[in-house]
């Protein structure tokens, strides 16, 4: 696993490694600047323009002040600014501080009249002082050396970052090979209304997956026995699943405030948050990234579980053995590719769904990091899917002489392979998808780029280049498999046991545990002869044998482990019946306390010899109708117990 890990990396570095097409110097084509002293320039400029179209459409607007010739220096500064001077192929020559200020005092005047106003790229104190020559006379322009240099001097400038989508220096982002640039937040291939409604729908799928997986986890909490291995991976891949479906709908409600940044100058647009530059972003991509990863770790936990149940013949115990292992796997591995992205700094935003992930822009991470793990979980998971149904097969031709066996085997095997394809089949669609869009990403880039260079005033491609967009419903199958594959889990817990067990658990008439129950009968009798002995003590002063008797009754409390039956079953005389029924005579307790000290010694002979058969059954119901009617004095009972309390009463009375 180490070595799959490390060699992801390398390669993931290595693929990373490419950077666009060096330039050289280039004849100068703008009519305005054929007459400087020079005629090779340099592109990009100080202005950030890529080529001489663009630079000859924004120095127009300065033109005005060329023909007046409010400056002596004003025609060469805009040449220099615009069009700069290249040498040599790495150097460039740019205005310097001094012209610029002597330029600006010079025609400021006529600016304001023309209305024209100076670009904030070109303040003066940006620019670097001037060089004083030999002769001591002032050299108008600085020597600058480019790091953009070529064997070659081909026009294909490729993709340079328009500075609407600037982000600041050391971010470490980066769009389509340009550092310290980001993706407009406005989604690049889909207009404004599919968006809009591309968000609603991962809204409604997100809620609907919620519920559906909580539906699951919540069946498990009620009954946990239940759900053993090996079909207790199904409830933690449901967990997660959970989660991923609530990441989604916390986008859906957040819109773009995580997943974009707002403008930081004026000018600017909103950009897609890349790396980790925002708490917030960071959280839901460790939520997602972390939970969808274990989720389908967590479904190849499952196949391991049924094959080895179906192939070996693992009982469910030697299985939940290796529970330890499967937990360690299927949340460490996760983990550990969560971490890796963080400290690559490969976070992005998502600008449809409001959440962040991985590979939305970047080809190698959505390679490496999304791609090759689905793939391999798709063909383990088959693969040993495949191995435990031809398992069970064999198994079912086995017994095929036993129709009842059989029939049971049959209709699990349909209900793993109807599980296997609700699960399986949004799987592949998702990673079909997946690869659908790596093989034509960088078509829709090109595409983009082409319809958006004049808007961004960035380079236009000199080639014709077919315009291709994705489809809307691209977008809607992939986040709606994203979510779908945890509703696949309601299908095996969806049984007459779950609907029996959700209205036992609503009406609150769950069968009640009988151990429990047979300690709170024993609870209200004790109660109830306390209240009794209360009122026996104001009336008389011999109560040492109560007590005594008292004792015994509550050290027999938590004794009782027996079946609680009704009160016409007959039992043996248990110490605890024989405590209850002789402090229930108080009249003997009374008037002769040496007779009730005779008692207890032959209360305790009766614990250790057996009783006839006629004096248990006789005791033994003497001992039923005094629980009975311990439990009529403090709930309310049908007809039937009403009646039993009274013959008890009756019998009690007899007694005394």
């Amino acid at each position: 696993m180490k070595f799959l890990l490390f060699s992801s990396i390398g390669f993931f570095m290595l693929d990373s490694c490419m950077s666009h097409t060096l330039f050289t110097c280039e004849p100068v084509h703008v009519q305005w600047c054929h007459g400087m002293p020079y005629n090779s320039t340099f592109f990009p400029n100080m202005l950030e323009h890529y080529d001489q179209d663009i630079a000859a459409e924004k120095m127009k607007h300065f033109m005005p002040l060329a023909s007046l010739r409010c400056s002596p220096d004003v025609h060469l500064f805009l040449c220099q600014a615009f069009v700069p001077e290249c040498r040599k192929h790495t150097h460039v020559l740019r205005p310097c501080r001094e012209l610029c200020e002597r330029v600006l005092s010079d025609c400021s005047r006529d600016m304001v009249t023309f209305g024209i106003s100076w670009p904030s790229e070109l303040q003066c104190d940006r620019l670097e002082s001037c060089h004083v020559s030999p002769d001591g006379s002032v050299v108008s322009a600085v020597e600058v050396t480019t790091a953009r240099s070529s064997l070659s001097s081909g026009r294909d400038l490729g993709f340079w970052c328009p500075l609407q989508l600037k982000t600041h220096p050391g971010q470490g982002g980066s769009f389509l090979g340009a550092q310290d640039c980001a993706p407009p937040c406005d989604y690049m291939y889909l207009k404004p209304q599919e968006v809009q409604f591309t968000k609603t729908f991962i809204g409604v799928c997100s809620i609907v997956c919620l519920c559906a997986t909580l539906f699951t986890f919540l069946t498990f909490l009620i009954d946990v026995k239940r759900f053993r291995y090996p079909e207790r991976p199904i409830i933690f891949y449901s967990v997660c699943y959970s989660f991923v479906s609530l990441v989604y709908f916390v986008g859906f409600l957040l819109g773009k405030e995580a997943a974009c940044n707002e403008p930081s100058l004026p000018g600017r647009v909103w950009t897609v948050v890349l790396g980790a530059q925002s708490r917030v972003c960071s959280l839901l991509f460790m939520l997602l990234y972390f939970f969808s990863t274990a989720g389908m770790v967590w479904w190849v936990v499952l196949t391991i579980t049924w094959f080895l149940a179906a192939g070996p013949k693992w009982s469910c115990e030697a299985i939940e053995k290796k529970a330890v292992w499967f937990h360690t796997v299927s949340w460490g591995l996760p983990g550990v590719l969560t971490v890796v992205l963080l400290v690559l700094n490969k976070v992005e935003g998502d600008g449809i769904s409001g959440v962040c992930f991985v590979g939305l822009y970047d080809l190698t991470v959505l390679r490496w990091f999304v791609v090759a793990p689905l793939a391999i979980a798709v063909l383990v998971g088959l693969s040993l899917l495949l191995a435990g149904i031809m398992s069970l097969n064999r198994v079912r031709q086995v017994i095929q002489h036993d129709e009842q066996n059989q029939e049971k085997l049959k209709k699990f095997m349909i209900r793993i392979g109807v599980f296997s394809g609700l699960y399986l089949l949004p799987l592949l669609v998702l990673l079909g998808c997946y690869l659908y869009e790596q093989a034509h990403r960088s078509r829709w880039e090109n595409s983009w780029i082409s319809q958006h260079c004049q808007e961004y005033s960035i380079p236009c491609s000199r080639r014709s280049i077919d315009v291709e967009q994705p489809e809307l419903t691209l977008f809607l199958i992939k986040y709606l498999m994203t979510l779908v594959v945890g509703i696949s889990a309601v299908f095996w817990v969806s049984s007459k046991k779950t609907c029996s067990e959700w209205a036992s658990f609503l009406k609150r008439t769950r069968k009640k545990d009988p151990i429990s129950e047979s300690r709170r009968v024993l609870q209200e009798s004790c109660e109830f002869f306390l209240k009794h002995n209360s009122r026996v003590q104001h009336k008389s002063k011999h109560y040492k044998s109560s007590s005594h008797k008292l004792k015994v009754v509550s050290k027999s409390m938590g004794t009782s482990t027996g079946m609680h039956t009704p009160v016409t079953s007959n039992h043996s005389n248990t110490p605890v019946s024989t405590a209850i029924r002789n402090h229930y005579i108080p009249s003997q307790s009374i008037s002769d306390p040496h007779r009730s000290s005779e008692t207890s010694v032959q209360e305790h002979t009766e614990r250790i010899r057996p009783t006839a058969p006629a004096e248990r059954r006789s005791k033994a119901d003497s001992s039923s109708r005094i629980s009975s009617h311990a439990e009529s004095s403090h709930r309310l009972t049908p007809k039937d117990d009403l009646l039993e309390a009274d013959q008890s009463s009756a019998h009690c009375t007899n007694t005394q």
